[in-house]
């Protein structure tokens, strides 16, 4: 049996998921940093069944690079744990039949226990926890991973009470802009670069910082911040088009992907869109607040062509521009480095 400091963590934890409300994404997240020090793991992640396959949603540890990952059902032990819906034990992937060995092996894992995330009744989904040892779990961890799930799963009936296909959304969209969250913005940047070896052509991502957020919330109060983190991400939907992904990383965070990119989705055109689009105050109960940004892209090709280089070089260039935005004489709407 789990611990009473153990017992008292998962309560703890219940505590900080009810303080989220509706938001899935958050609690997702939530529990999996937490799987990380109660099943003494090295990685853990939250993975939802989406037709033939499994998408990882959220992820802490090491497997924080999987993001987004989709597996195939009928071959991991993810996909029979939802088909038994029974929790299930790998104590060596090296000899278990059940497991994709070449899978584990690139990613370096050695033992894991998944365990089934029941929502109104079905199993839709698992938790994860993860090692590069075998034998690394116990019956004891076991259980507490059986107790979180009941937390995820409590989550998912009370975010999507109203119906259920309002599961996927709320696991895959920011809660206040409505806009994609971190995990479906790896999931769509990985099908982009994909689409784009079979089909050719270019993929664009943007990464953007919204400037003076802090300031804003300290004179104006938390509801006024909020108020224009919805409206600069109303105002990225109005410049990208329906087959573009604008997401909402988490914070003052964004990012765009583009994928099949045309001529004037340059880095060099899309920023110019973007000053301009951010030019106007959002006017605010009587007060005039400026949206300010600071933004870099990154192309593929012929600037990398994995997920890794483009969001390197697009965070160096949004950093350089943020430093540029503080030199003197520089134009508030000069906020995207692109070359």
């Amino acid at each position: 049996m789990p611990t009473t400091e153990e017992l008292l963590a998962i309560i703890d934890l219940q505590v900080e998921v009810a303080e989220l409300g509706l938001d899935l994404s958050g609690v997702m997240d939530l529990v999996v940093r937490r799987v990380l020090d109660l099943a003494h793991a090295e990685g853990a992640a939250i993975e939802l069944a989406e037709e033939a396959v499994m998408v990882y949603r959220a992820v802490a540890g090491r497997a924080l690079t999987q993001l987004g990952l989709r597996v195939d059902v009928a071959r991991s032990l993810s996909g029979l744990c939802i088909a038994t819906g029974t929790s299930l034990v790998c104590e060596d992937s090296e000899t278990d039949t059940r497991v994709d060995q070449a899978a584990c092996r690139r990613v370096g894992l050695r033992s894991m226990i998944v365990v089934p995330l029941m929502h109104h009744g079905r199993c839709v989904g698992v938790l994860k926890a993860l090692s590069s040892r075998p034998q690394a779990f116990t019956q004891e961890q076991l259980t507490l991973l059986s107790l979180l799930s009941r937390v995820v799963g409590t989550a998912m009936y009370w975010a999507t009470r109203y119906g259920e296909s309002d599961l996927f959304h709320r696991a895959t969209h920011d809660a206040l802009t409505g806009l994609a969250n971190r995990a479906l913005f790896m999931d769509r940047l990985r099908a982009a670069l994909a689409a784009r070896q079979r089909q050719g052509g270019a993929v664009v991502l943007v990464l953007l910082d919204m400037d003076g957020l802090k300031q804003i919330n300290d004179r104006h109060g938390h509801a006024a911040g909020d108020a224009a983190l919805m409206e600069l991400g109303a105002r990225l939907r109005q410049i990208t088009r329906a087959s573009d992904t604008v997401a909402r990383l988490g914070g003052d965070e964004f990012a765009i992907v583009l994928p099949q990119a045309r001529g004037e989705d340059d880095g060099a055109s899309w920023s110019q869109r973007l000053a301009q689009a951010l030019a106007p105050p959002l006017h605010l109960a009587g007060l005039s607040l400026p949206l300010s940004a600071s933004w870099g892209c990154a192309v593929c090709p012929p600037e990398g062509g994995s997920i890794e280089a483009l969001m390197a070089l697009a965070d160096q260039r949004m950093y350089a521009a943020k430093r540029a935005r503080k030199s003197p004489g520089m134009d508030a709407a000069e906020g995207g480095l692109y070359i």
